[in-house]
């Protein structure tokens, strides 16, 4: 962004939104754009390629995703489950309303050997790769192997490769590294890694990156699965999402969620205390039952949903809300005063204006103040504040701090000469994706000094005048039909336009087919699906599908409980179907599948019932634009076959 007509040099973030623009120009020649399904493959050793940008690397959280073990041949393969892992991520709050904070590149690694080294499921042997993962320092690995490690050597291969992406900081990165195996695993961090291939990879990414950006603890009830955790006997620990309080005393004591207790979870049931955590077995409480951060393909629930909203608000390490305005200082009784802030997906942030205290009305949420109009004098000051409206939190702490906030100053002195910036875009949502139905799209200018820029915006060529002059647009108030628009803001500089950008957007909701078992009986119900009848087990695949390009996401929940990603089955081929049974299934000391009351995933030693009798099944799809589809159900009734007759449960 420039300056205004009060001082004559370009602004930090005019000279960051050039220097973004000429970054990202040279990723692309390097790297080319990025890759089509049936794109050769490369030879590549660190090509870069920008698959999200929204605004300069200083001034985003900047997601750095590299491959280990994908030969040149398979980088097709890498470039799919990037793909996969990426927009299940983008169905995830708070990472689906807040994926415009994030800029992802894709660094593309080819090593010399296929698959990573210690891998319990694969050899067990040591290869060969880029980064050195590893299940274990030497092979074999333990069976039931899931931390996957950078070897003698990988981080500081990581590092040279994202050294060379430039605005990227420490302070302002996380790295994810995708494992080519199919076998569970992952790990937290400043660089975390997960299974590139596993049916649950992509949903250890989410988990892995609430303990690296959210600082967010484990809720498992063990360490070592299949072992109960010992009780917890420490004092109250600093975790947000763990007590040792009472629901009574987090409440009269203002303590840790108690702003959200008996709120309906998003995980399933009710925000309260549920025990265990932090690898313990008792003696300490959670706030649901299952969540992101207990069992994986759960979104997080409230409490760390707040947690990672105001880290990504704040750029992790930085702890600043990536905003700008006119610089402080004396300003012309004539400039037009600017603020550029970052743009969640689905609402804007607040912005008011202020001349000595008092409002400024008619300037809710406009980005530019023109002086000019309101015969301001000599000596006044003029603010502006920025703040979050989100719903995602509610303590006013984070609400209010700099992560997810912003003020400035200025005041009134003498006039000055203009800055020369030209008139141009400088920021907006990306366009090379397609954008959602329910979007708030945005476009960020230059500001040349006593110019108030004018962007014009039309949906298939017409205007939309609500939009007249404003720098983003929410298609959620347009109410649109189903359909693929094409979406157009055009600058103008004195009637004539100087820019423009174009988006696709996507208003066709994505649709997903169920396949379920044979069932043993079916009763018909007049006006109504029949009944299923299963002796005690059935199968459901789950077909989702969009009519754009990008993985699309199906997620079912059980009986009202919370939504579940759909991933097929733990540790099986692509394909495999999602198995239901009473009490659940064990794979690798976690239980599965369970139609018990109280959730489907389970440590084995927890205590459950067995869920025979009557449920329901809800399902839908997401897009790679993030629009949901329609809600679809089944019914079904559970009965013990001849083996589990004992455990038929009594009327």
């Amino acid at each position: 962004m420039s300056s205004s007509r009060s001082v004559t040099a370009p602004t930090v973030r005019s000279v960051v939104a050039a220097a973004a623009a000429l970054l990202v120009a040279a990723l692309l020649v390097v790297a080319g754009s990025p890759r089509s399904a049936d794109a050769q493959p490369a030879t590549a050793d660190g090509d870069v390629t920008p698959l999200q940008v929204s605004g300069p690397p200083e001034e985003s959280l900047n997601l750095i995703v590299l491959g280990d073990g994908y030969t040149a041949d398979e980088l097709d393969d890498y470039y799919a489950d990037v793909d996969k892992h990426l927009n299940v991520l983008w169905s995830i709050e708070p990472f689906r309303s807040y994926r415009n904070y994030i800029n992802v590149y894709r660094v593309d690694v080819a090593s010399a050997e296929s698959g990573i080294s210690c891998d319990p499921d694969d050899g067990n042997v040591r290869r060969d790769t880029a980064l050195t993962l590893e299940y274990a320092e030497q092979c074999p690995a333990d069976p039931n192997a899931r931390g996957i490690t950078f070897g003698e050597g990988g981080s500081e291969a990581l590092e040279a490769y994202v050294d060379e992406i430039p605005g990227v900081t420490p302070q302002n990165r996380q790295t994810l590294t995708l494992a080519n195996t199919g076998t569970y695993g992952g790990i937290g961090g400043r660089n975390a890694t997960t299974s590139g291939g596993n049916s649950l990879g992509p949903y250890i990414t989410p988990h892995e990156l609430g303990h690296s950006l959210g600082e967010l603890q484990d809720e498992y009830p063990y360490y070592d699965r299949g072992v109960p955790g010992d009780p917890y006997t420490d004092e109250e620990p600093d975790s947000a999402h763990h007590t040792t309080l009472t629901s009574g005393q987090l409440r009269s004591q203002h303590k840790k969620w108690w702003r959200w207790l008996g709120e309906e979870s998003l995980s399933g049931g009710r925000i309260g205390r549920y025990e265990s955590g932090m690898y313990a077995c008792c003696d300490i409480w959670r706030p649901s039952r299952h969540s992101m951060m207990r069992w994986l393909a759960y979104p997080f629930d409230q409490v760390s949903r707040e947690v990672m909203t105001r880290q990504i608000s704040g750029r992790r390490d930085l702890s600043q809300l990536a905003a700008d305005a006119t610089p402080a200082g004396d300003v012309a009784p004539n400039d037009v005063l600017w603020v550029e802030t970052p743009h969640p997906t689905y609402h804007d942030l607040d912005v008011r204006w202020s001349v000595g205290g008092e409002d400024v009305g008619g300037t809710d949420g406009a980005r530019n103040l023109d002086l000019s109009e309101l015969d301001v004098e000599a000596g006044e000051e003029v603010t502006v504040d920025v703040s979050d409206p989100t719903e995602f939190v509610r303590d006013p702490a984070l609400r209010e701090s700099a992560a997810m906030s912003f003020s400035r100053t200025w005041t009134v002195g003498e006039s000055a000469p203009p800055a020369d910036d030209e008139l141009a875009f400088s920021a907006s949502t990306p366009t090379e994706r397609q954008v959602g139905g329910e979007d708030v799209v945005f476009a960020e200018t230059t500001h040349p000094g006593g110019v108030e820029p004018d962007v014009r915006w039309t949906l298939d060529g017409d205007p939309i005048d609500d939009a007249d002059g404003s720098g983003s647009v929410d298609l959620g108030s347009l109410d649109l039909a189903a359909g693929t628009y094409e979406l157009t803001a055009t600058l103008l500089d004195g009637g004539a336009p100087v820019d423009e950008r174009r988006w696709t957007v996507d208003n066709v909701a994505p649709t997903v087919e169920a396949d379920l078992s044979r069932p043993f009986k079916r009763i018909g119900i007049p006006r109504r699906a029949p009944l299923r009848i299963y002796r005690n087990d059935l199968t459901m695949g789950l077909d989702p599908s969009d009519d754009q390009e990008g993985y699309v996401v199906a997620e079912f929940r059980l009986d009202g409980d919370g939504w579940h990603h759909y991933y097929g089955w733990p540790d099986a081929p692509e394909g495999t179907p999602f198995h239901f049974t009473p009490r659940g299934t064990t794979i690798k000391e976690l239980v599965y599948g369970a139609l018990s009351p109280g959730g489907m995933s389970w440590a084995p030693f927890e205590k459950r019932k067995p869920g025979y009798g009557h449920h329901r099944v809800e399902y839908r799809a997401v897009d790679a634009a993030g629009n949901i589809g329609e809600v679809t159900s089944f019914r079904f009734v559970v009965v013990p076959d001849e083996k589990h007759a004992a455990e038929r449960p009594r009327r």
